[in-house]
């Protein structure tokens, strides 16, 4: 296992940027300029392109989907996972391979992801007889996006074979977002077919993988790298639940009932209306903004499961005639919801 200093266990490299560069070298390859779809997103090029940079997941979120768009790849994340070296991700990567067991690397993985991610979460565990790694989002609205989390599992899936040099297959695939059937490419490479539309993000793997050794086990070297590993994550801030992640909690709960108010949620909250205004301020945004942003995205979700009636998507977004979600949805998308299905 070879690493070179920049690369090794004396820097924490960015991943909270580096699927952006991805983004923007591909950009690149096809012809296009980053330098509008970054503007959109609110970054300028220097930063983009600067590892010291580190980017919120939201922000890369929106640039993949942007991205996907600008070069018409719907499985831009899928693809840019493919081919990426792994040992860009630095640090943790190297904890993972140097791990005794495929077990053990999966649980450093879920300790130490969380020093170069700060709006995902890794998830081990053993359960109904299969070895099962979740992929959770902290304060970030995972109904907005497809690109980034089909990056992280076919990450995870990659690493799972490289570390145990094995054409690895999960039992089940399960991903929450909907696509109108499974491109061939996505079968060949995990070798299972996917669960589109489930409720989690994981990959199921048979138990007996997670007693595998790995190729590049190195104990000594672990228990240097997981030293350095924890000193990262002790210099890592307290993080809390922003408010605006809690509002969208309750706002995916009361839309259905017509009762997705400012004083609804300020009241579940335990807060005046005036606080809650206050407080979203604080952070930048506002109830109207939160609400508005998160129909569009459950709208779009919600549009790529054909069995569900535009009716009813009306209804869950909290809309009384479907006539009030078509006029939102073409200022949201420039479309009708109906044109946007079929284009999906």
């Amino acid at each position: 296992m070879k690493f070179t200093r920049s690369r090794g266990f004396n820097s924490v490299p960015s991943a909270t940027g580096g699927i952006a560069r991805l983004a923007c070298a591909r950009l690149k390859e096809m012809g296009k300029d980053p330098t509008v779809i970054l503007s959109k997103v609110g970054l300028t090029p220097e930063e983009a392109r600067d590892p010291s940079v580190r980017l919120e997941v939201r922000t890369q979120i929106k640039l993949l989907e942007l991205a996907a768009e600008e070069v018409l790849d719907e499985c831009l994340g899928f693809h840019l996972a493919r081919s990426f070296d792994l040992r860009e991700i630095g640090l943790v990567y190297y904890v993972i391979a140097s791990s005794e067991q495929l077990a053990d690397a999966l649980r450093n993985a879920e300790r130490y992801s969380q020093i170069n991610n700060e709006g995902v979460r890794l998830r081990f565990s053993m359960r109904d007889g299969a070895a099962v790694i979740a992929v959770d989002y902290v304060n970030v609205d995972r109904d907005a996006d497809r690109q980034h989390i089909e990056f992280w599992l076919v990450t995870l899936v990659r690493i799972c074979r490289q570390v145990t040099n094995g054409r690895l297959a999960p039992l089940r695939l399960k991903i929450k977002h909907f696509r109108n059937g499974m491109p061939a490419e996505y079968k060949a490479f995990f070798g299972v077919e996917i669960e589109f539309g489930a409720n989690a993000d994981e990959i199921w793997f048979p138990r007996p993988i997670a007693l595998l050794s790995l190729v590049g086990r190195d104990e000594r070297l672990n228990e240097l790298l997981r030293r350095y590993a924890e000193e990262a994550l002790a210099r890592k801030p307290r993080e809390r639940l922003t408010v605006r992640s809690k509002v969208e909690d309750i706002l995916q709960e009361l839309l259905p009932h017509g009762r997705a108010t400012a004083t609804e949620v300020a009241r579940r909250l335990g807060m005046s209306s005036r606080t809650l205004s206050r407080k979203l301020g604080d952070e930048s945004t506002s109830f109207a903004e939160i609400q508005d942003q998160l129909r569009a995205a459950l709208a779009k979700r919600y549009l790529q499961d054909k069995t569900l009636p535009i009716s009813q998507i009306a209804w869950l977004l909290g809309y009384r005639e479907v006539s009030s979600l078509t006029h939102a949805f073409k200022r949201w998308t420039g479309t009708t919801p109906q044109r946007y299905r079929s284009g999906h």
